[in-house]
């Protein structure tokens, strides 16, 4: 079984990305305290604003390159998505989402970034 929330937070919602059920279920063990949140800021930092945006509006540098549309990241489409959902799509990317588990080899880096994009909710 295929976890409902399908939509990848890089791609509109005519491209479903499918997270295996075991995936989108997996708990984050990295606790969303002040000094997780700083790690996933600093790796969103790093990664992820030249496409997402500082804010995660979609609106980095690199965005307007891209041939999908990025998705805002505060909006409750990616909000709604489980942590593992996240976890899975930051790790193993697709299309021009690329897989993060060499750039960010620590799975505790990559939860972080999970923490951090929570904190990008309105």
């Amino acid at each position: 079984m295929v976890s409902s929330a399908l939509f990848s937070f890089t791609y509109n919602q005519t491209k479903p990305w499918a997270v295996p059920e075991k995936n989108a279920k997996m708990a984050n063990p990295v606790k969303a305290d002040a000094d997780a949140i700083k790690v996933g800021k600093e790796m969103w930092t790093k990664h992820c604003v030249s496409c997402h945006g500082k804010t995660g509006a979609g609106d980095g540098t690199k965005a307007a390159q891209l041939e999908t549309p990025m998705e805002d990241m505060s909006a409750a489409s990616v909000q709604g998505q489980s942590d593992g959902e996240l976890y899975y799509k930051i790790s193993e990317g697709r299309d021009e989402m690329p897989s993060f588990k060499k750039k960010i080899p620590e799975a505790e880096d990559i939860w972080s970034v999970v923490n951090y994009i929570r904190t990008l909710k309105k």
